[in-house]
């Protein structure tokens, strides 16, 4: 989160956590499920909303026993040690990249279509261009902005699901798993990304003026919201789109354009600026902080991330962002790939932060809840398959500065904790 505001409410918890939920991938997602799974994507789609409830209270209790922890990473680090927080953090600083990626390559696709041009990926490197500048300028997103976004998406997914849900037809959902079981689990594999961000929760149960019950009832409403705009966006994009909804880039253009022609165009295309550049500002400011974090505690050279400011873990950042580039845009890298490797890494932050929940959690239902929580967001997290990988190796570097870390990094660590 950007932005913290004492005596919280409901309604402005709610948005807060709809922020680290909600994000552009909404707007792509339908189609790279479907084509994945076909109609059966649904199932998907309701089933990664069913594992949303026990992630999403477990964090909720998390952040209401340790109102001041430091999300996935700071609570592995409580339950595991540093040596597993280090590696939560690996997985996060080093998966932004592909995400932010992927997220000026959805922002560009849209936009290209409103324009009828050809340059999704110029469009890209220039929304990249101005994210970066941001941060280096010192600009951050504001949290009152970043709710306004996050309202947008929403209004925007509304709109799509009630303009399309009249035009839908029966039909198009036959046959329903063409690409059978393997399909469905190759479809959750990349609406992960749609799910991560539970553990923004974990943030600011501070911040209620409601401490007990307060983030309890924003999570809960929370859930509601998520799933009656992901399961309306999954049911009207096949029901509309049929096939069609496994090739289409822009579902969300196809959706709007049922209820108001051509006009779709323009409207997405503008929101989907809006939506690329907050989510990826966010993404780039906060991974650059946890570089200086992970520096500090000696789990990335100091060289390379360290520092009072976050200006060497930024231009990092940028590094390994320019290097990812050239091989996406030369090769015309598959979007699907980019949003699966960040889905794999992003998850396993996710399991990483309900396990540590079993361990500091007290016994009765919440540590239950956890530990359902944690199983099936193992199972969940094994639909990712050969993108494992990234996490693990990530896992095995992660580690090697541990080892070699200094007894003054260490106790820099344990004091800073």
């Amino acid at each position: 989160m950007t932005h913290r505001t004492a005596d919280l409410g409901v309604l402005q918890g709610t948005a807060l956590l709809l922020g680290g939920v909600l994000g552009p991938g909404a707007l792509v997602l339908p189609h790279l499920a479907a084509a994945a799974a076909g109609p059966a994507s649904i199932a998907a789609w309701a089933g990664l909303l069913a594992l949303s409830v026990p992630v999403a209270l477990t964090f909720a209790a998390l952040g209401s026993r340790h109102p001041d922890g430091g999300g996935a990473a700071a609570f592995t680090g409580l339950a595991f040690g540093e040596r597993a927080s280090a590696v939560v953090g690996w997985w996060f600083y080093f998966c932004v990249p592909a995400g932010i990626v992927a997220g000026a390559l959805i922002g560009g696709e849209y936009v290209a279509a409103a324009l009828g041009l050809d340059a999704a990926g110029l469009l890209a490197c220039l929304l990249l261009g101005v994210a970066f500048a941001a941060n280096a300028a010192g600009l951050r997103t504001s949290g009152g902005l970043q709710v306004g976004l996050v309202g947008l998406l929403a209004a925007l997914l509304v709109a799509a699901v009630a303009l399309a849900a009249p035009h839908t037809d029966a039909g198009n959902f036959t046959p329903f798993a063409p690409h059978g079981a393997g399909g469905v689990a190759r479809a959750v594999g990349v609406l992960l990304f749609a799910f991560a961000g539970w553990e923004a929760a974990s943030h600011l149960s501070a911040d209620f003026a409601d401490r007990r019950r307060g983030l309890r009832r924003a999570t809960a409403v929370t859930l509601v919201v998520v799933g009656v705009l992901y399961l309306g966006l999954a049911v009207t994009t096949i029901g509309l789109l049929g096939e069609r909804a496994a090739v289409t880039g822009v579902p969300l253009t196809e959706l709007l354009a049922a209820g108001i022609g051509d006009a779709a165009r323009p409207v997405t295309g503008a929101a989907a600026v809006l939506l690329s550049l907050g989510a990826i500002n966010t993404f780039i400011a906060g991974a650059a902080r946890l570089g200086v974090a992970l520096a500090r505690d000696g789990a990335l050279p100091a060289r390379l991330t360290g520092g009072p400011a976050p200006a060497r873990s930024l231009a990092s950042l940028a590094v390994l962002t320019g290097a990812l580039l050239p091989p996406v845009l030369l090769w015309n890298a598959d979007l699907d790939v980019l949003m699966r490797v960040t889905s794999a890494c992003l998850a396993a932050v996710t399991v990483a932060g309900t396990a540590a929940a079993v361990r500091l959690l007290p016994r009765g239902a919440a540590r239950r809840t956890a530990v359902a929580a944690t199983v099936f967001g193992g199972a969940a997290l094994l639909c990712c398959g050969a993108y494992l990988l990234v996490p693990l190796a990530l896992a095995v570097a992660a580690l090697l500065p541990a080892r070699r870390s200094s007894p003054e990094a260490a106790s820099n660590a344990v004091a800073a904790r």
